[in-house]
């Protein structure tokens, strides 16, 4: 789908396009070279041309033929288009920021169109138009706009949905507790007029104090019932979610998990799971039961007594009104409350994680400041959603004492004047106070609801997202040989600021790739394309002549190898950290890779041997000895392609020489890339790769690049002085 927006057909008329001649682009602007706001004006990509049509003629033209490279170019507050046209940087267009993901997809179709590939821009995807909405948005993505919208129903539904006969279980016992709640008051009125005024006798008066015995036992055993059962499925809803949340996270792409602070993430998985569960305890088992009561009730007080139940409910439009005006404020407080919890749980996990860093640089008091701030703020916002609500409770009481008054005032002439008999009217009156209660109960459910509805978006949120996954009919598992190709890939995390562009090389199965370049040019983001954390934004990569998106990603991942300078492991043993990667080898393929990674050695100095607990993140370890862990995980799964990325970085002069040999076996025969700022360290390499300005500004043997005397010779000169 071309990204092609319905211009005027005046317009389309104007632009005179010959029979051979289509229209590629045509999106809007809303800036113009003097920076004032425009309306109606278009950037006009065809086969031929690059057309700029403002205020409601066409102002310029430029042949495609004549250009040379289209950049989008992020600013403050929007960006702007350019191209090289005949050796001159010329400015096409200025926009806002709600342009710029999509002037970034054009820029890269315009450059695909100056090197003549027609065929790529035609098969390339951009827009959908979201259903709700109308509006159009990236790819498979979600709508920034609609994404969170929606009520707590569906998602609640959604919810309950693989659990029918759990939830028919407590319905049917929520029933059962209505109709016992409801039979009491008709026993109480026959107790009051036909034993208490009418004479009745001691045994009249004992069969029915039985009864409403019997009745109050009955209903605690029913909401005993009914309570463990809602706490059995709410704990069983909380797991599963807990557990699809992890997989989900799994699942997502890593730029993903990226954009969120970890506490935020924690906070789905821990306090969202938990406050469902105490949802079903405390508010679900009573829900239908109350729903069931309020029903009734009403109908009995209008059968008792039609005005005296209409005086009644005079007072219930009032308590609804009161409720409904302030429920964009509780959605609102508690909105708040949850972000706020979510940036005093990320703070206090960065704090732990880096306590190091801390202590290191005596900054304990003031991380304790900073930390106080955020609980203060955190306990300012609290206190003033308890405070809203201790407000806004007591004026619903107030409200339901008023309607209790009223019945006994009115209910009491009725009784006086003959017209209602005393056990009505205590049997009225109970009905009066069960309605009451249950508005009250019902009031408070707003705010409940409210949680609930935050709670579950935040899990939608995440559970909702797309994740692209590969069409298993489409897909092959493939022994890798080591080849590797990039065709004018091009990448960036922000679609709009791409960090790699046009990067086209090829590599021979066993070659080794030395990777250079300053920082920030790509070099990690190469390697991430590599490992299949990214894909490429345009253009391809291909394994082994194979486009990496058409392999099976779990085989893919088993034949490669990483080792990175910041070497991760688990908290657990020295065993299972050198297993992870094959979880099926034994402990003889263990002890053989440790070997090679020369790790064994100090592994059995160790207190346990391979059974030595190693702590978060392996810091009971010095770097070397993570790092021969890491390389020894690595080796466990023979893999065809291997990464580098500074493995040797931060080490002493004995740990590197250790860990250099252990490279050495490691690399032996396996297309190998490796990143290092200390060249000395990539003489050894096939060929040497050097990133700049995004692209691949030179690639050859350290011979071949000392003799260019260009970027590389000059950071080899910087080096050696």
């Amino acid at each position: 789908m071309i990204l092609y927006y319905n211009i005027p057909k005046t317009i389309e008329d104007e632009l005179a396009l010959s029979g051979e001649e289509r229209i590629y682009y045509a999106v809007p602007f809303d800036i113009d070279a003097g920076a004032q706001w425009v309306k109606d004006s278009y950037l006009i990509v065809t086969t031929k041309r690059i057309l700029i049509h403002t205020g409601g003629k066409l102002t310029a033209s430029y042949d495609i033929k004549d250009c040379s490279e289209a950049k989008s170019c992020p600013r403050v507050g929007g960006g702007l288009l350019t191209v090289n046209h005949r050796g001159t940087e010329k400015i096409l267009v200025h926009y806002s920021a709600k342009h710029l993901s999509r002037y970034a997809y054009v820029a890269r179709g315009i450059n695909i169109l100056i090197s003549g590939r027609f065929e790529e821009v035609e098969s390339r995807e951009y827009e959908k138009t979201c259903p709700k909405c109308g509006r159009a948005i990236p790819g498979t993505k979600r709508c920034p706009k609609c994404s969170g919208e929606g009520t707590w129903l569906a998602p609640f539904l959604r919810m309950a949905a693989p659990y029918k006969k759990q939830y028919f279980g407590i319905f049917i016992l929520m029933i059962l507790a209505a109709v016992t709640t409801l039979l009491n008051p008709e026993l109480q009125k026959h107790l009051i007029n036909d034993v208490l005024k009418g004479g009745g006798g001691m045994k009249q008066a004992l069969v029915f104090l039985g009864m409403m015995f019997s009745l109050s036992v009955g209903i605690v055993i029913v909401n005993v019932l009914k309570s463990n059962a809602s706490a059995r499925l709410g704990a069983r809803i909380a797991g599963d979610l807990r557990y699809e949340l992890f997989r989900k996270y799994q699942e997502l792409p890593i730029s993903f998990i990226n954009d969120r602070r970890p506490g935020q993430l924690l906070n789905e998985i821990t306090q969202d799971t938990m406050f469902i569960r105490q949802f079903m305890e405390d508010v679900f088992c009573n829900l239908f039961a109350v729903l069931f009561i309020f029903i009734w009730d009403v109908i009995f007080m209008l059968v008792l007594n039609f005005k005296l139940a209409l005086l009644t409910f005079l007072f219930v439009p009032l308590a609804v009104f009161l409720t409904m005006t302030f429920r964009k404020t509780m959605h609102r407080i508690f909105s708040l409350q949850y972000r706020k919890n979510d940036d005093v749980s990320s703070d206090l996990q960065d704090v732990l994680s880096g306590m190091r860093v801390v202590k290191t640089y005596g900054k304990e008091l003031e991380e304790a400041e900073h930390f106080k701030h955020l609980s203060d703020e955190f306990a300012r916002i609290n206190r003033r959603n308890e405070s809203f609500w201790a407000v806004f409770s007591p004026m619903l009481q107030l409200l339901m004492g008023l309607g209790v008054l009223a019945v006994v005032l009115f209910g009491g002439r009725d009784v006086l004047g003959g017209r209602m008999t005393p056990g009505a009217l205590y049997q009225f009156v109970t009905y009066t106070q069960l309605l009451f209660q249950y508005i009250g109960w019902l009031n408070r459910l707003p705010m409940q609801l409210t949680q609930l509805g935050s709670c579950l978006e935040r899990i939608n949120d995440i559970l909702g997202q797309e994740v692209e996954k590969q069409d298993e009919t489409k897909v092959t598992d493939l022994a890798i040989k080591g080849e590797i190709r990039f065709d004018h890939a091009t990448f960036g995390y922000k679609s709009y600021q791409p960090v790699l562009e046009d990067i086209n090389a090829v590599i021979k199965p066993g070659e080794m790739i030395g990777i250079v370049g300053a920082s920030g040019a790509g070099k990690s983001t190469l390697i991430n394309l590599l490992m299949g954390l990214y894909e490429v934004d345009d253009g391809r990569l291909l394994v082994d002549g194979k486009d990496i998106k058409e392999i099976r990603k779990s085989s893919y991942h088993s034949q490669i190898g990483v080792v990175l300078q910041e070497t991760f492991l688990f908290s657990g043993t020295i065993l299972d950290n050198i297993r992870f990667s094959r979880p099926d080898a034994g402990i003889d393929e263990i002890i053989h890779a440790a070997k090679l990674a020369n790790a064994h050695d100090f592994i059995c100095d160790t207190p346990d041997g391979y059974n030595t607990y190693v702590g978060e993140k392996g810091h009971s370890l010095s770097g070397g000895e993570r790092q021969r862990i890491a390389i020894a995980r690595a080796i466990l799964t023979d893999p065809r392609i291997l990464i580098l990325d500074e493995a040797t970085a931060s080490l002493d002069t004995e740990s590197e020489y250790m860990i250099q040999k252990a490279l050495e076996r490691l690399t032996s025969g396996k297309t190998t890339f490796a990143i290092a700022n200390r060249l000395s360290t990539l003489r050894g390499a096939d060929r040497i790769m050097v990133i700049d300005g995004h692209r691949i500004a030179e690639i050859g043997s350290h011979e071949e690049l000392l003799e260019k005397k260009g970027i590389y010779y000059r950071l080899q000169m910087a080096q050696s002085a």
